[in-house]
């Protein structure tokens, strides 16, 4: 039988992002598993012609990031969507693929439940694909979950 005990659901606030979290809460309450919940923050690379010359961010402006960051993911989850167990909420910084994996295999998650944006030819070579990529290396199952795209008018 195929059960969970820990879910991992990346968020990066999108509409896309909100809806893969609602599946992954309802598998969570199923399963009787811990949820948890992270946004993956960059830091901000200087680029120009003298990377030297480029400001540095104080560091209060990464807390005060980090800060706002934490706050928005406690509030991401909706009661109608289900109960875990349990719900964990991290905030990390880097690439955010690399971060997903990463926090994937320290926490010794057994799904990942990631949203997709359905990119196709131009676009998703130039943009790539985070979710790709985590499917790629992920040390566990993942669940892509692809929103219905939004009617033109």
């Amino acid at each position: 039988m195929i059960g969970f005990t820990r879910i991992l659901a990346p968020s990066d606030f999108s509409s896309h992002s909100h809806e893969a979290l609602r599946y992954a809460c309802g598998l969570a309450e199923r399963f009787g598993a811990e949820l948890h919940v992270i946004h993956v923050l960059s830091e901000i690379v200087p680029t120009g012609p003298d990377p030297l010359l480029m400001p540095v961010m104080p560091p209060q402006f990464y807390e005060e990031d980090e800060k706002r960051a934490a706050e928005t993911l406690k509030n991401q989850i909706k009661p109608e969507w289900g109960t875990p167990k349990s719900v964990t909420t991290a905030v990390c910084w880097g690439a955010p693929a690399e971060a997903v994996v990463d926090y994937a295999a320290e926490n010794q998650v057994d799904l990942i439940v990631i949203a997709t944006h359905g990119r196709t030819g131009l676009s998703h070579v130039l943009l790539g694909s985070v979710a790709e990529r985590i499917v790629r290396e992920a040390p566990c199952p993942v669940l892509s979950i692809r929103s219905a795209p939004a009617e033109s008018s």
